[in-house]
């Protein structure tokens, strides 16, 4: 409860979502907020009936998405109950939840607002988000546009004729091209062409209110709001059904959160965010996250992928075999914005959550090392190693000191020795080069090490201190769930499971150390990946060096541009006519290949 406590102080006061899970990290219960926090709170705080606290009983943990309306979250919280059917919302079945408004298919049409849509049956617009505002705004286009009101045929005129809203057709011939007019204008209208019935009710405001008949001008003024709340564009549901990821990013104090809104079937349904330190420029770090994202989750890809305008189209074109989309405007333009403000949530809330929670630190590694039974462990550091396949693999070391991460120690290693994919071999050569290191130096040694891994991983580095470096250190083992996610921590000869409680404070911090440890070896990967796989085309061509390869992307932008130039036109940009023949081959030969 501690960490929903901390979790808690920091959410925005935002409109938006959230999403409730339990122990299992599954999703319970989806509900909206005009104000996230407020909300979030309420479960935790007063009194409740006995489903609700149910709920707060099993709640063990929660995330959130931000809106940029209250009316924007009431979608989206459709749709995501709708993908997740938590157990805890009464299900929505169909799409008998949205309202529409419909112009029937008669001789004599009428307007009308269902929930029902039968395609040949009429014409629907919609689904409109709020059902009071739909009903108002018939009644507005009611007044408009005197089609029938009745559900079958009278033999005498009635009242909606005297008052101007029927056009008698029970009583007089009504030709067919009136009704067309009528139902063009109420389809310009429900397509968001009201500007000049809002102009219209805007003079009528005005004329009544000079004329001090207030009644009528509130009537207007009402009118205009309900036609602004239903004609709003909606951002959580478009008319264009294709699949497509909408990325965000913001950065601050070293660190980049990246936030990935998936949009199916016209609805947002989903959104990951994740956090990484930079270690390069912005854009290297934006570039090596999507690439990477779309490498290991290759199931995912989607038709488009909507990012940032201020990034080099280009290149992430070149590594995506999605449609790599810049949207300048409109409401493409407004969902990536939508991205961003969450990134810039997410990166604002860690720096939060780590101000509010350091008062907690030291008492979370002396209750640690009370679990493990040894000294308080004021160092501690901790080893990942990173790879695909066997490609480029790379280990690091991440330290922290009274439980706050001491960047300035962190290391990278290139595994130099394993010719194979052997994660035990890995861990086993860079625990070997730190610490004989350390002892040759004369550095701190850690007061505990943590192994992100099983039995193995830790036997592996216990093997190396105790019987290669004489060194008598804890040595414990991190491992994780079939969702990635930390689960329990391994001590002692057998590797026995330590008894830590999943919400207490030193479970919190062995989860941001393998988190840590874990980002910080995934970017050093990609980082390693990246420069090795996208700059070999040029690596091996005569001619060609550091500068010189420099100038080529500078002007060219990207090694698949470069592969549909003339030696013509690499000459131009001052390379010399060998080395751009050379250049021609060679990248004729890699496009073969």
């Amino acid at each position: 409860m501690s960490e929903l406590k901390l979790k808690l102080s920091v959410l925005p006061t935002e409109p938006g979502c959230y999403l409730m899970k339990n122990e299992y990290s599954e999703i319970i219960y989806v509900g909206k907020a005009k104000n996230l926090r407020n909300r979030v709170k309420s479960y935790f705080t007063g009194a409740h009936d006995e489903k609700t606290m149910r709920l707060v009983k099993e709640i063990t943990d929660f995330d959130f998405i931000v809106t940029s309306t209250e009316v924007e979250s009431l979608l989206l919280e459709l749709n995501l109950i709708k993908k997740h059917q938590p157990r805890y919302n009464i299900l929505l079945k169909d799409d008998k939840s949205y309202p529409f408004i419909k112009i029937t298919k008669e001789k004599h049409p009428k307007l009308v607002v269902t929930r029902v849509v039968k395609p040949s049956t009429g014409i629907y617009f919609g689904p409109y988000p709020n059902a009071y505002s739909a009903h108002e705004t018939k009644k507005l286009l009611d007044r408009i546009y005197p089609l029938r009101k009745c559900n079958t045929m009278p033999d005498k005129l009635c009242l909606y004729y005297h008052i101007g809203q029927c056009l008698g057709p029970c009583v007089y011939d009504v030709e067919q091209s009136q009704y067309d007019d009528m139902k063009n204008g109420i389809t310009r209208f429900l397509n968001g062409e009201t500007d000049q019935i809002m102009n219209d009710l805007k003079t009528k405001m005005q004329d009544a209110a000079e004329k001090l008949e207030f009644e009528k001008a509130k009537e207007y003024r009402d009118l205009m709001g309900h036609i602004e709340n239903t004609m709003m564009k909606q951002k959580m549901m478009t008319a264009d059904m294709s699949a497509r990821d909408v990325i965000g990013y913001s950065v601050s104090k070293g660190w980049m959160a990246v936030s990935v809104l998936f949009i199916r079937n016209g609805n947002l349904i989903e959104k990951k965010a994740e956090l990484l330190p930079v270690n390069d420029d912005i854009e290297e770090e934006f570039f090596r996250f999507v690439v990477q994202f779309y490498d290991l989750n290759s199931n995912i890809l989607p038709k488009e992928v909507h990012i940032p305008k201020e990034f080099d189209l280009d290149i992430i074109q070149e590594a995506l075999e999605s449609k790599v989309i810049q949207p300048m405007r409109g409401q493409k333009k407004e969902m990536v914005d939508l991205a961003k403000k969450n990134a810039e949530i997410a990166v604002s809330n860690k720096f939060d959550m780590i101000e509010r929670d350091e008062a907690r630190t030291i008492k979370a590694i002396e209750a640690l090392g009370d679990a493990l039974n040894i000294e308080t462990p004021v160092r501690i550091e901790a080893f990942d190693n990173s790879n695909i396949q066997g490609v480029d693999p790379v280990s690091v070391m991440v330290s922290f000191i009274d439980g706050k991460p001491s960047k300035k120690d962190y290391r990278k290693y290139k595994i130099r020795t394993v010719k194979t994919v052997d994660d035990y071999a890995s861990m086993a050569e860079v625990v070997r080069r730190r610490y004989t290191r350390v002892l040759k130096e004369g550095l701190p040694l850690p007061d505990l090490i943590i192994a992100d891994g099983g039995l193995g991983h830790m036997n592996t580095v216990k093997d190396v201190l105790i019987n290669e470096l004489s060194l008598d250190i804890p040595v414990a083992g991190l491992a994780k769930n079939d969702k990635h996610k930390t689960a329990e921590l391994l001590f002692g000869d057998e590797g026995a499971v330590v008894p830590l409680k999943k919400n207490s404070q030193s479970f919190y911090l062995l989860q941001r150390i393998q988190d840590e440890v874990h980002r910080f070896a995934i970017s050093f990967h990609r980082n390693t990946r990246r420069k090795t796989s996208v700059t070999s085309a040029l690596d091996n061509i005569e001619g060609i060096g550091p500068k010189r390869k420099q100038t080529l992307l500078k002007t060219f932008g990207s090694i698949k541009r470069m592969s549909e130039k003339t030696v013509e036109e690499f000459t131009e940009a001052g390379i010399p006519k060998n080395t751009a023949e050379k250049i021609v081959e060679a990248l004729k030969d890699r496009n073969k290949k």
